[in-house]
C-alpha cells in the first residue's frame, strides 16, 4: 500500500507511521506442547493477525521483550522509552506497546513519566489469549494503532486503550481478574473512546509530568510496598531498612489510617528513607486533617510521612522509585507527590527542574 493518504483538501498526505513494540503477555500467548499458554507470538505475528491496521498506518513491528508482564520491571520501561525515542527519531508518528495486563497500569504510569515527546504512546493487551473464543487482543491492538495514528492523541503522553476505551495511566487500574472490561479509571472514567475506527478524546489532562533520569542510570533503588491490615503490629516495618530498601509505600486503611502499633515504627523509618502514605482502597484521595487519633492521617503526616494524594500503592511505588533513580532530594520527592498525586493543584512537575 502506498505510504500516503488523502488529506481533506484532496492532496496526498503522508500516512501515519506507527511502531508496535511487543513485550509478551496474554496477547502474545498460545498453548504449546500440551502446556498452558505462554508468550510465544512476536510483534510481527501480532501485526500480521490484524490486516485492517494497514488501512490505518504504515506499521513497523519490533520484538522488544517476550515475557509475562510480572517479569517486566522499571529497567525495561527505561529501555523501552529510549527505544520509542529512537523510533520517533527514525520517523514514527506514533508508538504502540503490547504487554500482559497484570502490570499494565504500572508500566503505563512509568512510561507516562519517562516519555518527554509529543508523539502518542499507547499501551494495550488482552485478557483472552489468541487460542480462546472471543480473543480480545486483535481488537485492542487495532484500537491502539488507530489512536496512535490519530492527531487527537498528539501531546497526551502515554495512554491505555482497552475495550474501545481510552484511559490515562495516572488513573487507570486493572479491576477484575478475568473480565475483558477489566480496565477502569475509578476516579475519572475514560477520557475517550473509539467508535467505527475513529478515536474520540473528550477530556484532556491538565498537566504532563516528567522525570528525566541520568544518561546512564544505576540500578533502580528498591522501594517496598506494605499493606496495612486488621491487627497489624508493624513488626515488618524495620525489616525494610534492614533488607536494603531505599523507600517505603504504606497502603493505609480508608482515608489514611493505621493501627497504633505501627506508628512508632514508621516514624523512626522516616529518618532513614522516604515513607509514602497511600490508601489501600484503590480510589479516592487520602485525607489530611479530618481525624486526630494516634495512627490517623493527621498524626502520620505530622510524623513525616509523605501524602500520596490520589495515587494508589503500586503507582506511588513507581513514582518514588523513579524519583530515587533520578536522585531527587527529599523536598523534590514531596513536591512530586503533591503535584502528581493531586492533579491540577500545582504546575507540572519536572525533574530535574528546567
Amino acid at each position: 500500500m502506498p505510504d500516503e493518504t488523502t488529506a481533506p483538501d484532496g492532496r496526498a498526505a503522508p500516512r501515519p507511521r506507527v511502531t508496535v513494540f511487543s513485550t509478551g503477555g496474554t496477547i502474545a500467548s498460545v498453548p504449546g506442547g500440551g502446556q498452558a499458554a505462554a508468550p510465544a507470538l512476536t510483534a510481527a505475528d501480532l501485526v500480521a493477525a490484524v490486516p485492517q491496521m494497514a488501512d490505518v498506518a504504515a506499521v513497523t513491528a519490533v520484538p522488544f521483550r517476550q515475557v509475562a508482564s510480572p517479569d517486566l520491571d522499571l529497567g525495561d520501561m527505561i529501555a523501552l522509552a529510549q527505544a520509542i525515542e529512537q523510533a520517533v527519531a527514525d520517523g514514527a508518528t506514533g508508538a504502540v506497546v503490547t504487554q500482559g495486563t497484570d502490570t499494565l497500569e504500572e508500566t503505563a504510569f512509568a512510561l507516562d513519566l519517562l516519555w518527554t515527546g509529543e508523539t502518542p504512546v499507547v499501551l494495550t493487551g488482552a485478557m483472552r489469549n489468541p487460542a480462546l473464543p472471543g480473543a480480545d487482543g486483535p481488537a485492542n491492538l487495532l484500537g491502539a494503532v488507530q489512536l496512535a495514528a490519530s492527531p487527537v492523541a498528539h501531546g497526551l503522553g502515554a495512554l491505555v486503550v482497552f475495550n474501545d476505551e481510552v484511559h490515562l495511566p495516572l488513573f487507570v487500574r486493572k479491576t477484575h481478574a478475568t473480565s475483558p472490561a477489566t480496565f477502569r479509571s475509578p476516579l475519572t472514567g475514560p477520557i475517550g473512546w473509539i467508535v467505527e475506527g475513529r478515536p474520540r478524546i473528550a477530556l484532556r489532562p491538565v498537566a504532563r509530568h516528567v522525570i528525566r533520569l541520568p544518561a546512564a542510570p544505576q540500578a533502580i533503588p528498591p522501594v517496598g510496598l506494605l499493606k496495612a491490615t486488621l491487627g497489624d503490629d508493624g513488626r515488618l516495618v524495620p525489616a525494610f531498612a534492614a533488607a536494603g530498601y531505599r523507600g517505603l509505600v504504606v497502603e493505609a486503611m480508608g482515608g489514611g489510617h493505621l493501627p497504633r502499633a505501627m506508628v512508632e515504627h514508621l516514624a523512626a523509618l522516616t529518618h532513614r528513607m522516604p515513607v509514602v502514605l497511600a490508601s489501600r482502597t484503590g480510589a479516592g484521595e487520602g485525607l489530611r486533617g479530618t481525624y486526630g487519633f494516634p495512627g490517623s492521617e493527621t498524626d502520620l503526616l505530622r510524623r513525616g510521612l509523605i501524602h500520596a494524594g490520589a495515587l494508589d500503592g503500586p503507582k506511588a511505588k513507581v513514582l518514588l522509585s523513579l524519583l530515587l533513580a533520578a536522585e531527587a532530594p527529599s523536598e523534590a520527592i514531596t513536591n512530586a507527590f503533591a503535584a502528581i498525586g493531586i492533579p491540577g493543584s500545582l504546575p507540572p512537575f519536572r525533574w530535574p527542574a528546567p
